[in-house]
């Protein structure tokens, strides 16, 4: 049988932790915030403090990024704007040993429809 992306996305949701915007409006000024949305959709707004690394090469340039190197213990909250390429991230991110990673229930999106601050990303 087939599966199509939502279906992928459905089976991961099963094997993460989602967290709500509540939750995560606690832990943003300590945990570490992983963007993997597109470098344009990332430009034109983040969650604050947030790191961005495109879902596309995520596997490739997590362990050697000096914010998440060597802390596969550390708490990583992380959104797409929806929640859907942030529960396969997340997913990927248990496999390679980083035991924290929780995906945003909603992503950017569910942030803006609550009214929370947004930062523009200093390299944009």
């Amino acid at each position: 049988m087939t599966m199509t992306a939502m279906d992928l996305v459905a089976e991961a949701k099963q094997h993460i932790t989602e967290i709500d915007i509540e939750e995560a409006k606690q832990a943003i000024a300590t945990d570490l915030i992983l963007d993997v949305r597109e470098p344009a959709e990332y430009a034109a707004g983040c969650l604050p403090g947030a790191i961005n690394i495109p879902r596309g090469v995520l596997e490739f340039k997590i362990t050697s990024h000096p914010e998440f190197q060597y802390k596969q213990d550390s708490k990583i909250i992380v959104y797409c704007q929806s929640g859907g390429r942030s529960a396969l991230a997340t997913e990927v991110l248990n496999k390679l040993g980083y035991k924290n990673a929780v995906s945003l229930k909603g992503g950017y999106k569910a942030w803006l429809e609550n009214g929370l601050h947004v930062s523009k990303p200093e390299s944009a």
